[in-house]
C-alpha cells in the first residue's frame, strides 16, 4: 500500500555511532518511575471506547509544563500534542492508544482495575505511559530535532475505529505539514521482555465480522419432517466456510475464518425457527478480503437453500490490513539493535492475524508498526497469559525500551 521512501535510511553502523542516541536508554530508564506511575494510574481506572475522560485528563496532566501545543478531540477523547524542534524539517507521528477491554480483571496485581467489567488487558495503558515519557524525553532534546513530532494519543482502538476519527479531525495535519513517517508500538506478554519485532509489508490482518441467521420452520423434535430444521444448515455452513478458504483463496494469500458463536433453540425437544452464526474472517490483502466478502454470503445462501431454509447475512467491515513501509519496517529492527542492543532486535518472520486501526494511518503515511515484548519475569513467553486475557501481566521493566524506541524513531527521522 505504501511506497518505500526514496532516501536511504542510515546503516546499522551509522545508527550505532549516532551521537543523538547517546544516553537515550539511560534517559528512558531515569523516567521509569514516572512511566510506571502513569501506567498504573491508568490501569486502575480503565475506560472503554471513544469516550475516555479520565484517561484523557491523566494524559493532559502528565504533558502539562512540557511546552507542547496540545489539542483535544471533538468526536472522541483524543489528545494530540505537537513538539516543535529547534530547526525546520519534516514531521514524524508517534501513536499510543488509550482504551481498555470489557473484561473482569483477575491478575492479582496490587494496582488491578477498580472498575468492574473493564481492564487494560491489551496493554494500552503501557502504550500511553511510554508515549508520554517519550514526549518528555524528546522535549529535553528538542535542540537535536530538525522538524516536529506529533504525539497521537488515541481512544477507541478496540473495534471503535478511533484512528479514523482522529484522522478525520486532522491529526495528520497537526504539525502544519504532511507527516514524513509514523510509528506505533504494541506491547505483548508472550514476547521476550524488551525485544522489538517488526517487518516489511503486511504486519497485521484486515478483520471483518459476519452474522448469519438461518431461517427455517419450527416444530416438534419427534417429527422433523414436518419442520424445516435450521440447525443442520447452520452446522453445514461451519465446515463449508473452511472449505471456502482452501478452495477459493490461494494458499499464498492467508485467510482465517472463525465461527465464534452458534445460537439455536430453547430446549431439547423443539426444532427452532432459526439458528445464528457469528464469526470473523481475517485476510492479508485487499484482494482476498474482497473475495471473502463476495463469496461468504453466496455460500451461506446456497447452503440454506439446499436445506429448504433461507439465510440473512450481515457483513461488518473492520480494520484494513496493517502494512508497514518496505524500508521503514526493517529499519525499525535495525534502530532497535543500534539503540537497545542486538539482543533486543528481532525481525518478524511472518505477519499476525490480529488487527489494528493504526492501519488507517499507514494507508496515508509511510511508517511502521512494531511489537515490544514484556513477558513477566520467571515465565517462558509461550507459557505467559496472552494479551486479552483477564490474567495478563506485563513486565514493566520493558517500558524503558519502549520509551527509548519512540524517542529514537523521532530523532532518526528528524536528523
Amino acid at each position: 500500500m505504501n511506497a518505500s521512501r526514496s532516501t536511504q535510511s542510515p546503516s546499522v553502523s551509522e545508527l550505532a555511532t549516532d551521537p543523538r542516541f547517546s544516553g537515550l536508554v539511560e534517559a528512558a530508564r531515569a523516567l521509569q518511575p514516572r512511566t510506571v506511575a502513569l501506567r498504573r494510574k491508568i490501569h486502575m481506572h480503565p475506560e472503554q471506547g471513544l469516550n475516555l475522560p479520565k484517561t484523557q485528563a491523566a494524559v493532559m496532566q502528565a504533558l502539562d509544563g512540557l511546552g507542547l501545543h496540545v489539542m483535544t478531540g471533538k468526536s472522541c477523547s483524543s489528545v494530540t500534542a505537537v513538539l516543535n524542534g529547534a530547526r525546520p524539517g519534516p514531521t514524524v507521528l508517534l501513536r499510543g492508544d488509550m482504551d481498555a477491554l470489557p473484561l473482569q480483571e483477575d491478575s492479582g496485581l496490587s494496582y488491578a482495575s477498580e472498575v468492574d467489567g473493564s481492564m487494560h488487558a491489551c496493554g494500552h495503558d503501557t502504550h500511553t505511559a511510554m508515549l508520554v515519557s517519550a514526549a518528555r524525553l524528546l522535549c529535553s532534546r528538542k535542540d537535536a530535532l530538525a522538524g516536529r513530532v506529533v504525539f497521537m494519543f488515541q481512544p477507541g482502538e478496540e473495534g471503535y475505529h478511533g484512528a479514523r476519527y482522529m484522522i478525520e479531525e486532522g491529526v495528520l495535519d497537526a504539525g502544519g505539514r504532511p507527516i514524513e513517517r509514523a510509528f506505533a508500538l504494541h506491547i505483548t506478554a508472550t514476547g521476550a521482555s524488551g525485544v522489538v519485532r517488526s517487518k516489511a509489508g503486511p504486519m497485521l490482518a484486515a478483520a471483518d465480522q459476519f452474522t448469519v441467521r438461518v431461517i427455517g420452520r419450527g416444530g416438534h423434535g419427534a417429527i422433523p419432517h414436518d419442520a424445516l430444521d435450521p440447525v443442520p444448515a447452520a452446522a453445514a455452513m461451519v465446515g463449508a466456510l473452511q472449505t471456502l478458504v482452501t478452495r477459493r483463496i490461494s494458499v499464498f494469500e492467508p485467510v482465517v475464518v472463525t465461527v465464534g458463536r452458534i445460537t439455536a433453540g430453547t430446549t431439547w425437544n423443539i426444532i427452532p425457527e432459526s439458528a445464528e452464526l457469528e464469526g470473523t474472517f481475517r485476510s492479508l490483502s485487499e484482494a482476498s478480503r474482497a473475495t471473502m466478502r463476495e463469496e461468504l454470503p453466496k455460500l451461506c445462501h446456497q447452503i440454506a437453500a439446499a436445506y429448504g431454509c433461507r439465510a440473512e447475512v450481515d457483513l461488518g467491515q473492520g480494520y484494513p490490513v496493517t502494512v508497514n513501509d518496505g524500508e521503514i519496517g526493517p529499519h525499525v529492527v535495525d534502530l532497535a539493535g543500534a539503540v537497545l542492543g542486538q539482543r533486543y532486535a528481532e525481525p518478524m518472520p511472518a505477519p499476525m492475524m490480529g488487527a489494528e486501526d493504526f492501519s488507517y494511518v499507514l494507508q496515508k503515511v509511510p511508517g511502521a508498526f512494531a511489537f515490544i515484548g514484556a513477558c513477566p519475569p520467571g515465565v517462558e513467553p509461550a507459557d505467559a497469559d496472552p494479551n486479552h486475557s483477564n490474567r495478563v501481566h506485563f513486565d514493566e521493566s520493558a517500558l524503558a525500551n519502549g520509551v527509548a524506541m519512540y524517542a529514537a524513531f523521532a530523532l532518526d527521522t528528524l536528523r
